[in-house]
């Protein structure tokens, strides 16, 4: 399986360090190990997704196992229930490839598995791909898959957008998408830091259209946090955007900080075409 052309949506082959499509749009082959398939015309800013900053947090915070739990519990519903021909795996908004990594060494165990990596930011698929061989990472819009029709038997999408549809032409029938959304509890105490009036998650119960949810379940636990730790889980979540210097310097400055977790993890699996109503 290869990537799929952003601009003419033909096929893209590997030459030497370029890939190319029949109608000759060309995206070079990055000496990391990238490709980037986000074309001018199709970003909104200049550099979209996450800074630099928010990335090294993210390498940090993650690397510390924080959200372990959250990594192995993935790693195990999807070797539960990918059957053992499946060949593609497609992880929307991949970051540094924290979670794609694990996955795709768990996969890969028992299973010709080619496992890609997805995001908007061109800093963090760069960090991603030199520091991860097993995965094949590209910058890319997540409304605008680089990926041909039916030719992934299943997508991960923590936190990421992405539209129903997308996933459903990208997806092969019976294909399944594993999501992870923020419970009503997730990072409590880190909202009391910025907001006076602390409010829950709304539960959203997320429908794809063209997809039938076959399971939901619940993962919540306390973590302990340094100053440091702290400072990075705030930078790496919306919350910064918000947070003043004098809360943010009050929290590098702490000896001890709590914080909840509470994850909410669906799973998904594309209904056949007549089922579904879509042609």
């Amino acid at each position: 399986m290869t990537y799929q052309c952003p601009l003419c949506f033909q096929p893209l082959e590997l030459t030497g360090q370029q890939w190319r499509c029949p109608e000759n749009h060309q995206f070079d082959h990055a000496k990391e190990g990238y490709v980037n398939l986000m074309p001018v015309q199709h970003k909104r800013s200049k550099q979209p997704g996450d800074s630099t900053e928010m990335m090294m947090s993210r390498r940090a915070f993650l690397d510390a196992g924080h959200y372990q739990p959250l990594r192995d519990r993935l790693m195990t519903i999807l070797d539960d229930v990918l059957p053992q021909s499946a060949v593609t795996l497609l992880d929307i908004g991949c970051g540094e490839g924290y979670y794609t990594t694990a996955i795709a060494e768990r996969l890969m165990q028992t299973r010709a598995m080619k496992v890609f990596g997805l995001d908007v930011a061109k800093v963090a698929i760069r960090y991603a791909a030199k520091r991860y061989h097993a995965v094949s990472f590209c910058v890319a819009s997540s409304h605008r898959l680089p990926f041909a029709a039916a030719s992934l038997d299943a997508v991960v999408r923590i936190y990421a957008p992405c539209k129903a549809q997308e996933l459903y032409r990208a997806l092969k029938p019976g294909g399944i998408v594993l999501t992870v959304a923020p419970g009503p509890r997730h990072l409590y105490q880190l909202k009391g830091l910025i907001y006076q009036d602390v409010q829950l998650h709304a539960e959203l119960d997320e429908q794809l259209e063209g997809f039938e949810r076959v399971a939901t379940e619940s993962l919540a636990y306390g973590m302990q946090l340094n100053g440091a730790e702290a400072f990075d889980l705030l930078q790496m979540t919306p919350f910064a955007w918000r947070a003043t210097e004098e809360v943010m310097k009050n929290l590098k400055a702490e000896q001890a900080f709590e914080c909840e977790t509470d994850f909410v993890i669906r799973l998904y699996q594309r209904k056949a075409d007549d089922e579904s109503g879509h042609s």
